[in-house]
């Protein structure tokens, strides 16, 4: 959780000289940028915006991952969502708005978006053994499953 408003919403509010970023639009993280290709961050902010890092998050901080959700697709549709979801990257600062995807950002968006859903991600990882053995031998409590 805390990772995810370092990264993404502090930085955001922090650094408000780019464009857009406020508590509906954030996002730092590695994705297409105005220089090709780059690893966003706080040290390293472009006023780029990864969807994925807020739409992967939603397990973590559901309510302010929900309120960009909604910005990105309400407010810049088809600038930022095509048939296979939100595309990797944007920027309102740079009117940079490639319609493009990056595999391993989709990736974590669509599994992330199942666990908020309906938990089966966390389901089915909690029921392997050597992750029970694991928690257990490192003294974690957790429910264990049905």
């Amino acid at each position: 959780v805390n990772q995810t408003l370092i990264n993404g919403l502090g930085a955001s509010k922090i650094k408000k000289k780019f464009k857009g970023y406020g508590e509906n639009l954030w996002g730092l993280t590695a994705s297409y940028s105005i220089n090709f290709y780059d690893a966003h961050r706080p040290g390293n902010d472009t006023g780029v915006i990864s969807p994925t890092a807020a739409v992967s998050s939603i397990v973590y901080t559901p309510e302010e991952s929900l309120k960009v959700i909604r910005n990105l697709y309400e407010n810049y549709g088809d600038k930022v969502f095509g048939p296979y979801g939100f595309y990797d990257a944007m920027s309102p600062e740079h009117n940079f708005f490639p319609q493009r995807y990056l595999a391993i950002d989709q990736g974590p968006m669509v599994s992330m978006i199942e666990n908020y859903r309906s938990g089966l991600g966390w389901k089915l990882f909690m029921q392997i053994p050597e992750i029970q053995n694991g928690l257990d031998r490192l003294g974690f409590s957790y429910q264990k499953p049905n």
